[in-house]
């Protein structure tokens, strides 16, 4: 069983940064993307950044340019540093792992989600 434990959420002023980050526990065997999402209340869940295990990297284009994602597979973690925050940024961020098990099934794990609040 996998678990996805996020962390680094938090109440900031529009401008500042804050550095999410997500460790996942448990046997996997190949990861093949990481990514986080948001949903802000009585929104969907809208991707914000992807990373895949070669190292690609897919932002949002509200995002662009202020959202950094990075990742480690041997660690398996997977991070967002979010710099110029605004306040349409507030929502809660998700990260997913997509995970290949060794049947070759492919198999998305969620984390529990991780508030951010910014404050204009």
């Amino acid at each position: 069983q996998v678990h996805l434990v996020e962390s680094g959420g938090g109440l900031v002023q529009a401008g500042g940064s804050l550095r999410l980050s997500c460790a996942a526990s448990g046997s996997i065997f190949r990861i093949n993307a990481m990514a986080w999402y948001r949903q802000a209340p009585g929104k969907q869940r809208d991707l914000v950044a992807a990373i895949t295990s070669a190292g690609s990297t897919n932002y949002a284009d509200s995002v662009k340019g202020r959202f950094t994602i990075s990742s480690d597979n041997a660690e398996k973690t997977v991070s967002l540093q979010m710099n110029n925050l605004k306040p349409e940024d507030t929502a809660v961020y998700f990260c997913k792992f997509v995970v290949r098990t060794i049947a070759n099934y492919v198999i998305d794990y969620w984390g529990e989600g991780t508030p951010v609040t910014v404050s204009s």
